[in-house]
């Protein structure tokens, strides 16, 4: 009798390891994250927790403000130069105005350059302190964000008071600012001002002096000051990588050249993520000394005006000019070229958030997935001001 031979078994090979492991993966971050201030993508391939290719890819709040800017008069494009960076809406009106002034060689009366500079560094302190509450918030920190918006609202509330609006200004005209001050406008300013300054040191003791804060952030995303260059990369983020330039101290502009020994730019050469808080929280303190200085010099001031009279139709002559500031978040640019209409002929927008946040390219490949989020919020920005 002849025996049947069995089936051999059927063989299955399961790969462990080998190809497994290196299937790249593709992960989207955003466009709605909470690190990423609003509607931003990050896409980034992934080799385990390891970052291999980082994409930021932008334009979802695109609504094509360079175009709109040529369909309104030179009174109408003031507010909307005032919303793509919302949290720095008097610094977007003033580089526009500033562009048309230029243009038409206006001189803009003394008060109205000090009431500029005083504004400019308030709503400078404003901006920084919403990162300043954020960004130990991205980290698990939850308390500072509640001090950054006790002393926000004190400083909002003056900023309110003086221009009727609460995150969109509209208060600089071309000539100088839209009307005279509250009566008793300054000493409620200055009160604001001394509270806040006396609080700030909280941001030092409780941020800068947690020790889960600091081993989250040093030494993590270090951007050279090369790579900064090479990206057109501004602002705290560019002077904490050691670029030491501030249009402020530079290029002076309004009250800026009369206020040197007050103004300190401030910079670190680690280029990490502490770095870059540091740099914002002690320009924090600087803008503050600074509003108080203007104050004081607003209290010598004899009364007058704090605009220009202006035609009724206003036309800027043929040409063109650029008018840069320093923005609370990098350097902020208008290249204005006129026709000699009473609409500009092209008004483009150089902004900072668009280009301090490409760098995030070179910057997260190598790093992985968990700092990806100690980094990119130390990148201050706002998408409005990265899709204008």
């Amino acid at each position: 009798m002849t025996q049947t031979q069995a089936p051999r078994p059927r063989e299955t090979t399961v790969g462990i390891g080998g190809a497994a492991e290196s299937t790249d993966m593709v992960l989207n971050i955003g466009p709605q994250h909470p690190s990423t201030h609003g509607v931003l993508r990050l896409r980034l391939v992934l080799d385990g927790e390891l970052i291999q290719h980082a994409e930021p890819v932008v334009g979802y709040m695109h609504r094509g403000a360079e175009k709109l800017f040529e369909a309104r008069d030179y009174r109408q494009i003031v507010m909307l130069a005032n919303r793509h960076d919302w949290l720095s809406a008097f610094s977007n009106e003033l580089g526009v105005v500033m562009a048309v002034e230029r243009m038409l060689g206006m001189e803009v009366p003394e008060r109205a350059v000090w009431l500029r500079t005083l504004l400019a560094e308030l709503n400078r302190v404003l901006n920084h302190l919403m990162f300043l509450g954020s960004y130990p918030l991205e980290l698990g920190g939850i308390t500072p964000i509640f001090h950054a918006f006790r002393e926000r609202e004190e400083l909002q509330h003056v900023m309110e008071e003086v221009s009727g609006g609460r995150m969109h200004y509209m208060f600089n005209r071309v000539g100088g600012l839209k009307e005279d001050l509250p009566a008793g406008w300054l000493g409620r300013a200055r009160e604001a001002v001394a509270s806040v300054s006396s609080r700030m040191d909280v941001y030092d003791r409780l941020v800068l002096g947690n020790e889960i804060f600091r081993g989250r952030t040093r030494g993590v995303g270090v951007l050279s000051g090369e790579l900064a260059h090479a990206y057109g990369v501004s602002g705290p983020i560019a002077r904490a990588s050691g670029v030491d330039f501030d249009l402020r101290r530079d290029e002076p502009y309004l009250a800026y050249g009369q206020l040197a020994d007050v103004l300190k730019v401030v910079t670190r050469q680690e280029g990490d993520c502490l770095a870059r808080f540091e740099c914002l929280l002690e320009q924090t303190h600087n803008a503050l000394e600074l509003a108080a200085a203007c104050l004081d010099r607003l209290a010598e001031l004899p009364p007058g005006p704090v605009n220009q009279r202006l035609p009724k139709v206003l036309k800027a002559p043929e040409g063109h000019t650029y008018a840069w500031t320093e923005n609370p978040l990098g350097i902020n640019g208008y290249y204005l070229v006129s026709k000699g209409e009473k609409t500009p002929y092209r008004l483009k927008l150089r902004s900072a958030s668009y280009n301090n946040v490409q760098v995030l390219t070179e910057l997260l490949p190598g790093t992985l997935v968990s700092d990806m989020v100690a980094i990119l919020g130390s990148f201050f920005f706002v998408v409005g001001d990265i899709d204008k």
